[in-house]
């Protein structure tokens, strides 16, 4: 993942209640898995999800992809590393990977989210804050 593009790293354990009887992760948890990523990504280039929605601004999901290449398993530490692909427009995509301790790639995805207005219920422009904090 280049660095030229905003890029951010989390660290998260997997839970108990994330796993099958055989202590695999269930495959819809990616998802959530990268949902953190993002969420924090946003974060750390202060943007809150929470913010954003006071501000009327809805960010939903409209296009996920998921590869997996090997099981994650409980109680790994994983990384979820986040990239943003573009900078944002109506829409605003990120790429992800997961890897475990030994730094293996056990999953890779990619979202797009469409920036909404809440009281219009339609699309809109990402918002000037938003894009004045990728440029610093």
């Amino acid at each position: 993942m280049a660095e030229s593009l905003k890029y951010d790293e989390i660290q998260l354990r997997v839970r108990y209640g994330e796993t099958d009887q055989m202590g695999v992760v269930y495959h819809g948890n990616y998802a959530q898995y990268f949902e953190v990523g993002r969420v924090e990504w946003l974060r750390k280039f202060g943007v809150s999800y929470k913010q954003m929605e006071e501000d009327g601004i809805m960010l939903p999901v409209i296009s996920l992809s998921i590869n997996y290449k090997k099981s994650a398993r409980y109680d790994d530490l994983l990384k979820v590393k986040t990239q943003l692909v573009k900078i944002p427009s109506a829409t605003i995509e990120f790429d992800y990977e997961i890897v475990n301790e030994k730094n293996e790639l056990l999953a890779t995805g990619n979202t797009s989210l469409v920036f909404m207005d809440i009281n219009k219920n339609r699309p809109t422009r990402c918002p000037k804050y938003i894009l004045d904090k990728l440029q610093d």
